[in-house]
């Protein structure tokens, strides 16, 4: 990872490293990671952009009669897995998907992305950077290899062994992620009893959402080796901090970071502001995407360090906007909403158009919010024009469908698929019953 590598350097590296098999990876819709995993003698017609696959069995790809697809590899992304067998090791490509006609397919998230960074580079915009912040919980595996309910541990912020039993853990991912070409910056155990954090490098968005997808599969593959089940599911446990994704943004044109301003307000630009506007205006809009489950509300609520209110400020952690403190290069804002269920190139999409709608039309950001928003009562927030995020997904399934911008930036096809994936899931939590439903009213009514 990082390297641009040819045809020739990827063959003798496989060669080198007793490479046997290769996984051409891509992501569905709903953020799963799927592969097509072919031997070494596949390997050039993978690399001639031959291989086929029926798109017909993945979430919101086409239809049965239009499955034939084909996988594209990025030779950029090509990687062996560190920890596969000594006897024969696997290597992946990350793949954008196209039709058989050669075009790229409109339901690919990963294609998707790119093509709304092309909108950005049209605005003389060369880079958008993502660094985002994904949390897990680790929990114990039971006697049958099943995820239990219990507990790796019983830590809290930044605490350190014996009281964090996942650090070995921890430390195993990190040593595998660097082995793959990541550069780590911090690792540490987050609030909540088994919930944990590993930073890594920020970098472009279309290369960080692969980062994200690449972090998911190694921090699962790793704790199951220490008969751990990770999941990044955004609130597994009731009572305690959900797991975010915080996602950190910033906008370059010539190699310089379009958001520093050493003489704006707060040395910020004017670009930097207007971007901000954008991501207010269309918050409630595209949270439906930047947290896609049902569960993802269950964290979005106040007292739990989630933002649940619409607002932005640069000194204090509870609006849904942050600025850090950070300067130059560094110059960035930080959306706190995120979750990890998000599928990473759907989500930076949004963010992005949300983000370019507030520049291409000169928005200007509501005043900033320095005061702790839970604390204030609802009055206070409508007279400072703090909207609530939605508080379910039907809620912000319904918020989507209202703004073109982000709608636009997920396509026709990627749009249609996702609501209805969405509306399904939504009827099929509404319609069940639920154990809190029969505790309550079973022997009450």
């Amino acid at each position: 990872m990082g390297r641009k590598l040819s045809k020739e350097e990827i063959k003798n590296q496989i060669e080198e490293e007793n490479v046997r098999f290769i996984r051409l990876q891509f992501t569905d819709m709903l953020g799963t990671i799927k592969n097509v995993e072919i031997p070494l003698s596949q390997l050039d017609k993978a690399l001639d952009n031959k291989m086929m696959f029926d798109g017909s069995s993945i979430e919101g790809f086409v239809r049965i009669e239009e499955s034939d697809m084909y996988l594209y590899p990025d030779l950029d992304t090509f990687v062996v897995f560190p920890w596969t067998s000594e006897k024969g090791k696997v290597a992946r490509f990350i793949c954008d998907i196209y039709n058989p006609d050669g075009t790229p397919f409109a339901g690919c998230p990963r294609y998707n992305l790119k093509r709304n960074i092309k909108k950005m580079e049209a605005m003389g915009f060369n880079a958008f950077n993502i660094g985002t912040e994904p949390e897990f919980f680790l929990f114990k595996l039971d006697e049958k290899g099943a995820p239990s309910l219990e507990l790796n541990d019983h830590g809290g912020y930044f605490d350190l062994a014996p009281t964090d039993l996942g650090e070995n853990c921890r430390r195993d991912i990190v040593l595998e992620l660097e082995e793959m070409g990541f550069e780590i910056e911090a690792s540490h155990h987050e609030v909540a009893p088994g919930q944990h954090e590993i930073d890594f490098k920020y970098a472009d968005a279309v290369k960080h959402a692969d980062d994200i997808q690449t972090f998911k599969l190694v921090v699962r593959t790793i704790a199951r080796k220490h008969n751990l089940h990770a999941t990044f599911m955004p609130k597994p446990l009731f009572g305690v901090n959900g797991s975010g994704m915080h996602v950190n943004m910033s906008l370059f044109r010539d190699g310089d970071n379009a958001f520093y301003d050493t003489d704006g307000e707060l040395q910020l630009s004017d670009v930097a502001y207007q971007f901000t506007a954008g991501v207010i205006k269309h918050a409630t809009n595209f949270t439906a995407v930047t947290n896609p489950t049902v569960n993802s509300y269950k964290r979005l609520v106040p007292g739990y360090e989630a933002p649940s209110y619409v607002a932005w400020s640069a000194a204090n952690r509870s609006p849904l906007v942050r600025v850090p403190y950070s300067r130059g290069v560094s110059t960035r804002i930080e959306v706190r909403s995120v979750d990890p269920s998000a599928n990473p190139y759907m989500a930076m999409a949004v963010l992005l158009a949300a983000g370019l709608d507030g520049v291409k039309n000169k928005l200007t950001p509501p005043t900033a919010i320095d005061r702790n928003i839970y604390v204030m009562t609802r009055e206070e927030r409508e007279e400072n024009g703090i909207k609530d995020l939605p508080a379910t997904l039907m809620g912000a399934l319904n918020e989507l469908q209202e703004s073109n911008v982000i709608v636009d930036a997920l396509g026709e096809h990627l749009f249609e698929h996702f609501m209805e994936a969405k509306e399904i899931e939504w009827d099929m939590f509404r319609t069940t019953v639920h154990p809190w439903e029969r505790e309550q009213y079973l022997t009450a009514y």
